[in-house]
């Protein structure tokens, strides 16, 4: 399987290249990334032509944001199935790339968090959230994060406010505009953006005389690697043109 890499040049596009390249299964086709164009990671040189990611069999899409729809619109036209790592992918996301996408194949497997800790973390507080009253969720990120909140707190939010309407004793008056955070299907969400952190998310729950408090940490982005190989490997065999999340590849 020839798999190409979206948006090579950054951190996290240049780490799933090496990983692709070193893989013993997996042959790494081209990269793009207009930024960084000419430079070379795992001895290949990134391109500016997203035509040159004809060839490969699937791409990971690591960007950001303000281009992601437009990108998997091309490798839509190209054939190929993706992977998304970008952030930003709330319910109204998913629709627009439903419809943007159409039938399969090929297939878009969107993916909020790629750490099997992380996709764990959101399982549990699925569980725990229809035993308490209310929930928030603080997610925290290094300071190179360009958008807020993270997917992975997005994602958490409204699985927890699928399961269990939230209901506390008062609706708190904002004295300053943000102070109890975005509102996400009425679960706070609180962004942080600190130099020295990579990717952490606290769920927050509070019921009658206790609290939950469910956490994960991500202290390096090799932690993520494994759950972009095995969304590569099974991205094409989904039954569905557009799928969100590791949890049905990994079986939680």
């Amino acid at each position: 399987m020839i798999v190409s890499v979206s948006g090579a040049g950054g951190r996290m596009g240049s780490l799933v290249a090496e990983n692709v390249a070193a893989s013993t299964d997996l042959e790494l086709g081209p990269l793009y990334d207009p930024r960084h164009a000419g430079s070379m990671v795992a001895g290949h040189q990134i391109s500016d032509d997203p035509a040159t990611m004809a060839s490969a069999d699937v791409v990971v899409e690591f960007t950001e944001p303000d281009v992601v729809m437009e990108n998997l619109a091309t490798w839509r036209s190209l054939g190929l199935s993706a992977v998304v790592g970008t952030s930003g992918f709330d319910g109204d996301r998913v629709s627009r790339l439903r419809s943007q996408w159409g039938s399969g194949p090929p297939n878009c497997l969107v993916v909020p968090n790629f750490s099997i800790g992380a996709v764990v973390m959101m399982r549990l507080a699925e569980i725990a959230a229809p035993h308490f009253s209310a929930a928030e969720v603080i997610e925290l990120h290094h300071d190179r994060k360009v958008d807020a909140p993270s997917g992975t707190a997005i994602a958490t939010a409204e699985r927890i406010a699928d399961v269990a309407p939230q209901s506390r004793a008062v609706e708190s008056t904002e004295l300053l505009a943000g102070a109890r955070g975005a509102d996400v299907e009425g679960v706070p969400v609180h962004a942080i953006r600190l130099p020295g952190l990579v990717a952490h998310q606290q769920v927050l729950f509070g019921g009658t005389g206790e609290m939950l408090t469910i956490r994960h940490d991500t202290t390096d982005r090799t932690a993520f690697m494994p759950g972009v190989l095995a969304a590569v490997h099974a991205v094409g065999d989904l039954g569905e043109p557009v799928t969100v999340g590791l949890e049905s590849i990994l079986g939680i």
